[in-house]
């Protein structure tokens, strides 16, 4: 019986040292093939982003100063595929200054199948509804990696 445990455990080590070298790599990968893309303003966001070929969102970093206000911040996929498959991926509530968005999507939720993997001819939305127009500033920064 002891044996038979010690074979369990030792098969099960192995197992999880393959699966944390095959997150290891694809973390390495993703690091190496980030693509940045801004855009920086005083009005709303209505932006999307893109590489034109398949791709993983890899982050997505706003940082807001001016005024004192916050709004809803969303992620969106724009599909390609047409309006019927848009969807908002992920919303963060109170979205402004001293509340800047730092967000980024793990190496497992990246694997594939995932959400954060997108078409050729889809795109990444970013929408932020300043609450005070002209007088709150953002930079975002979006990080897109080619997918495989």
């Amino acid at each position: 019986m002891a044996d038979d445990m010690r074979g369990v455990l030792a098969a099960a080590r192995a197992g999880f040292a393959v699966q944390d070298e095959e997150i290891n790599r694809a973390s390495q990968r993703r690091t190496l093939t980030v693509v940045a893309q801004r855009a920086t303003g005083l009005g709303d966001i209505a932006h999307t982003f893109d590489l034109g070929r398949r791709y993983r969102l890899v982050y997505v970093r706003c940082h807001f100063f001016g005024n004192a206000g916050t709004a809803a911040f969303a992620i969106s996929l724009d599909s390609g595929t047409g309006s019927a498959y848009d969807t908002t991926l992920a919303t963060v509530a109170q979205a402004g200054t001293d509340n800047d968005v730092n967000f980024m999507v793990s190496a497992l939720d990246s694997a594939e199948p995932s959400a954060w993997t997108f078409g050729a001819d889809d795109k990444t939305r970013i929408d932020w509804t300043n609450p005070d127009s002209g007088k709150i500033t953002w930079g975002l920064e979006v990080g897109l990696a080619v997918a495989t």
